[in-house]
């Protein structure tokens, strides 16, 4: 009885000997395996380096005021930019705002080097500095533009401009030239002022607000709308033309034109200004440039060739 007593006491005494022996082996495995690792380094975070944000690509950059869809924009004027390029040696690229108000900002701000702009835009850029150079001849031969006002087809309410009175309108942008400020003068002439419509709306964007405002009167959104000539050409291919009526044409003012920012090296002006200038319609390479940009010639400009913008706008009120 004792010696069976005495051997079952036994027993845990040996397994608890067994776990300890076990556990020490495991630690002494791990202190062996830290010490073939790398020394540990002491990290002072006292000392710290500040990192600088990649900075923006080099070279002049050209922009196409949003009035269409960045689409639209590049494939009228890449080639422009990629001839200029060429012409000029110089890098430059084609950047792309999403709106008129920050097209402004970033020209204020040096991000864009040569804007091309409608005029009422430009009075404005003119006051930060910028300085135009250059306007467009259209392919129609002229150096004017006009608003266009708008309506579906089959909409007899409106007859004529006085039927827009207590109607919803919907223009491009408060800073479109065609889009908005003529047309706002035209009916300012008319006796019609802005509290006279039920609702003035811009259409959404960005980019694409020309096309927006077309596609908002066809479905109804809207009673009228207004827009640059040549929009609905534009459109042709998308949609039912003969479901758009053109209610009225403005006055015609002096058409969009290239503005370089305050401060851009005089030599790089000339430089662009001289390879505009030298396109030729007669020049196939040259024609094809043009033609994609809906232009016939650039001209050269001087800031006294927008006074008449200058005049609608103080007429208006809004300087």
């Amino acid at each position: 009885m004792a010696l069976a007593a005495k051997g079952t006491s036994a027993r845990p005494v040996g397994l608890g000997l067994l776990c300890r022996c076990a556990a020490m082996c495991v630690v002494l495995l791990v202190c062996a395996s830290c010490s073939e690792q790398e020394p540990a380094v002491r990290v002072d975070l006292s000392k710290r380096q500040e990192t600088a944000a990649p900075a923006p690509a080099v070279g002049i950059t050209y922009a196409y005021l949003p009035q269409y869809s960045h689409t639209t924009s590049y494939q009228r004027h890449h080639l422009l930019v990629e001839y200029l390029a060429k012409a000029t040696g110089l890098p430059i690229r084609q950047v792309f705002p999403n709106t008129f108000d920050e097209h402004m900002k970033m020209v204020a701000q040096g991000q864009i080097d040569i804007s091309f702009t409608n005029p009422f835009v430009y009075i404005r850029l003119a006051k930060q500095g910028a300085r135009c150079f250059a306007r467009t001849i259209k392919s129609s031969g002229r150096g004017e533009f006009h608003s266009e006002i708008i309506c579906r087809s089959d909409n007899r309410a409106l007859k004529t401009l006085a039927d827009c009175r207590g109607r919803r309108w919907i223009a491009v942008d408060p800073l479109s030239a065609g889009g908005y400020l003529f047309a706002l003068a035209h009916f300012h002439d008319l006796g019609i002022e802005r509290r006279d419509f039920a609702e003035i709306a811009f259409a959404p964007g960005p980019g694409g607000k020309q096309e927006n405002v077309v596609l908002a009167v066809l479905a109804g959104k809207y009673d009228f709308g207004t827009i640059r000539e040549g929009t609905l050409d534009l459109l042709k291919d998308r949609i039912d033309l003969d479901q758009i009526r053109i209610l009225a044409r403005t006055k015609a003012y002096p058409e969009w034109l290239f503005a370089a920012r305050k401060g851009l090296d005089e030599r790089i002006v000339t430089k662009i200004a001289q390879a505009m200038f030298a396109l030729d319609a007669a020049n196939p390479e040259h024609a094809a440039i043009l033609e994609a940009a809906g232009l016939k010639s650039i001209i050269p400009a001087q800031d006294q060739d927008f006074d008449p913008v200058r005049q609608l706008v103080h007429k208006l009120e809004l300087d």
